[in-house]
């Protein structure tokens, strides 16, 4: 095992980890992790999940960084840590109900109450579960991360460049298509019926 430093690459940092390094993986979580809480906390109210959301996608990255295909590991470590969130709120969800299913009177009264999402919550939901959701699977890969960045995280143009390491030219484009790709998807699923609004 060597020192890490700032001039290493994701990539070098990744083939590092595949190796069984372990100070690579701290360098990975040095420079990612900020960045990842961050968004994630934009998508979930509840800090100990995004703590254990953030935990849970560097156990991935130590688990199968030999999967990863090179480059910059920004747009790779947001889809683990996107699918760790889902798989949190699908988690609670299910502990929600079991909590909430027929019990006895005097256990109902000493119970606490149910924390409600909030509404960007219920929003981020509908984002990936609804026909959103659905539109935004049916467009390519490359496209679908700038718009979930740009739209959905609100990241600004220069912060996504850097997160997918990509041009800031390139994003601007890759959101223009992405929303004229969506758009389409969204009236595949939806067609205006004939004689409706346009």
């Amino acid at each position: 095992m060597r020192g890490h430093g700032e001039g290493d690459t994701d990539a070098a940092l990744l083939r590092a980890v595949a190796d069984g390094d372990t100070a690579a993986l701290e360098s990975l979580y040095d420079r990612h992790a900020g960045w990842l809480h961050a968004r994630l906390t934009r998508r979930c109210a509840d800090p100990e999940v995004v703590r254990e959301v953030v935990q849970d996608t560097f156990v991935a990255v130590w688990r199968s960084a030999s999967g990863h295909g090179g480059g910059e590991a920004g747009g790779w470590l947001w889809t683990i840590a996107a699918r760790r969130l889902v798989d949190a709120r699908r988690a609670r969800e299910r502990a929600g109900r079991i909590e909430t299913a027929p019990m006895d009177t005097a256990r109902v009264e000493r119970a606490p109450a149910a924390v409600l999402p909030s509404a960007e919550e219920r929003v981020l939901a509908g984002l990936e579960f609804g026909d959103v959701g659905t539109a935004l699977d049916r467009i390519s890969p490359e496209l679908r991360e700038v718009l979930r960045a740009t739209v959905v995280d609100g990241l600004t143009t220069r912060e996504t460049a850097r997160l997918l390491g990509i041009p800031e030219g390139t994003v601007k484009t890759r959101a223009m298509r992405a929303r004229a790709e969506l758009r389409a998807a969204l009236d595949r699923l939806s067609p205006t019926p004939a004689g409706g609004p346009a």
